[in-house]
């Protein structure tokens, strides 16, 4: 496990319901001490107990990888890059690597998967995403939650699934790793959207049109860079969506509240303990859809308030006479 925040905390959480054994790399010796002697992630979900048995905590993100079969990525996607410093594809062969990251790396703008397979060389079908509507905190307080893996490879989608399964949660396959990527990535930019126009002070009316009409062009834009038959009704695709939206748990939607409410970029993120992916998110799919001109009016929306400095309110009511 790469990482130590909130969805790392939980994902140990799951994986230590099922006899495995894991080994945690965080990047913090102070923090990794203090679990390894209290037991719980004193910054993250403080009230889920770690099984020292299970669990064991490592700061050097070697150790971590030494003789595991699996390596599951759960950083903001900004830090991933140097969250791998120092490793080779060498230290990749034989594994299988799942992101648990719904960002894009925001230098090249590409998909966490993507940039694994061709940084590192790791096979393409043993290449796996975790997407759903999953919060962590929920996670923590054992609520039956549910996953959907993709991978190209359905074997190995599967093969992630039933570990990631247990009393509490469960976990299905599907081979649609791009469109459960793409969509895990538009969501935040929505739930932002969705919280700008909460701190605005738009009413419940508004917001469910808000995601209707978001859900629209999150399937224009995916069928567009990935085509391929799917369910976009599905929990890894509307279902993720719906939680990002509404949650008082998402930080898309926190950070979006605050921005509407007039906080500046710099004071909203201040303010949260936590990264907000959708910011990032909404320059790399803004940027990719230069080259695909898919009509996105939330999207660009988000994007003219977050980096063009636009007035949310300004934006907000232009984007009303846009949506049906």
């Amino acid at each position: 496990m790469v990482g130590g925040g909130s969805w790392a905390t939980a994902l140990v959480k799951i994986l230590s319901e099922n006899n495995v054994t894991i080994k945690w790399w965080m990047r913090s010796k102070a923090d990794a001490d203090h679990i390894k002697h209290f037991h719980h992630n004193k910054n993250y979900l403080s009230d889920v107990q770690i099984n020292p048995r299970k669990v064991k905590v490592c700061t050097k993100i070697r150790d971590a990888f030494k003789d595991s079969d699996y390596v599951i990525l759960a950083v903001p996607a900004a830090f991933v890059s140097d969250a791998l410093t120092g490793l080779t594809p060498h230290d990749f062969v034989g594994k299988c690597v799942i992101s648990a990251i719904k960002g894009m790396i925001p230098e090249n703008n590409q998909l966490v998967t993507d940039w694994v397979s061709e940084r590192y060389d790791a096979p393409v079908s043993r290449v796996a995403v975790i997407a759903g509507p999953c919060h962590a905190e929920e996670v923590a307080l054992e609520k039956q939650s549910y996953l959907t893996i993709g991978s190209t490879d359905l074997a190995c989608a599967d093969e992630v699934a039933k570990l990631l399964t247990c009393r509490f949660v469960q976990a299905s396959p599907l081979d649609d790793i791009y469109g459960i990527e793409y969509s895990a990535v538009m969501k935040n930019i929505i739930a932002l959207a969705s919280g700008i126009t909460r701190g605005i002070g738009y009413g419940d009316n508004f917001q469910a049109v808000l995601v209707a009409n978001a859900m629209q062009e999150i399937k224009r834009f995916v069928d567009a860079i990935a085509p391929q038959h799917r369910d976009l009704s599905g929990s890894a695709y509307l279902g993720d969506l719906l939680v990002t939206a509404y949650s008082p748990f998402s930080r898309n939607r926190t950070f979006g509240t605050l921005i509407g409410r007039g906080y500046t970029i710099q004071s909203a993120q201040a303010e949260m303990n936590m990264i907000a992916e959708g910011y990032y998110a909404a320059k790399s799919i803004y940027q990719i859809n230069r080259n695909y001109r898919v009509d996105m009016p939330i999207t660009d929306a988000v994007y003219n308030i977050l980096y063009e400095r636009a007035s949310p309110v300004v934006e907000m009511r232009e984007l009303q006479g846009r949506l049906r």
